[in-house]
């Protein structure tokens, strides 16, 4: 059973940055879209960045382009977000997944901008 695990949140001020990591066991990822999730209080997921592993594309939400980057590290089997220019908006848990998001979700790490 693949299981994810997010990490790197925290609490930073407007403009600053944080690098969230998912590692993943269980299963490689060469034929997935990995992608990064946000969730805030009474709003679903909002699809934030994806990869496509075997290649290393990327897309990301409008919202978020130009700040953040998404990458992966094929031998440790994780995906990354480095995310930079934070915003108060930006505040939510993030959640690292498959596009679309078939297997069971981690437990998610809370990013949390200040202003």
């Amino acid at each position: 059973q693949v299981q994810l695990v997010e990490s790197g949140g925290g609490l930073v001020q407007a403009g600053g940055s944080l690098r969230l990591s998912c590692a993943a066991s269980g299963r490689n990822f060469d034929s997935y879209i990995m992608a990064w999730f946000r969730q805030t209080p009474g709003k679903g997921r909002e699809l934030v960045a994806g990869i496509v592993w075997s290649v290393g594309s990327t897309y990301y939400a409008d919202s978020v382009k130009g700040r953040f980057t998404i990458s992966r590290d094929n031998a440790a089997n994780t995906v990354y977000l480095e995310m930079n220019s934070l915003m108060p908006e930006d505040t939510a848990v993030y959640y690292c997944n498959a596009n679309p998001p078939t297997l069971s979700w981690g437990p998610g790490t809370q990013v949390t901008v200040s202003s």
